[in-house]
């Protein structure tokens, strides 16, 4: 959920906003996120017939750590494999749900 549908869904509730529930914007990050955020999405995904999503090919890392500039390389992959787990979790989570699905058809 953005910001702006937040305070939209609370305008149309007529509830007050909070601010510990307001989600963050892309500005309120800093720049290494902004950065990690955009390197995960140009890294080449890896994905088994079988077995479905298994992470990010991280063949090209150095070329966009370079490219981007990232001295603080420890940061940076922390965040990228923090955004890798989240995408192998939400796969995983995803083919399970399909999977219940078929079984409870048959």
């Amino acid at each position: 959920m953005t910001q702006e549908r937040y305070l939209k869904m609370c305008e149309q509730l007529g509830k007050e906003p909070d601010p510990e529930e307001i989600p963050p914007d892309l500005e309120d990050f800093p720049e290494i996120v902004l950065q990690a955020m955009s390197t995960f999405s140009y890294l080449g995904d890896r994905v088994y017939p079988d077995i479905g999503y298994m992470g990010k090919d991280f063949t090209n890392l150095s070329y966009y750590l370079n490219i981007n500039g990232i001295k603080n390389t420890e940061l940076f992959l922390e965040i990228l494999t923090y955004l890798e787990s989240r995408a192998i979790k939400q796969s995983q989570e995803s083919l399970k749900r399909e999977r219940d699905k078929l079984k409870r058809k048959s």
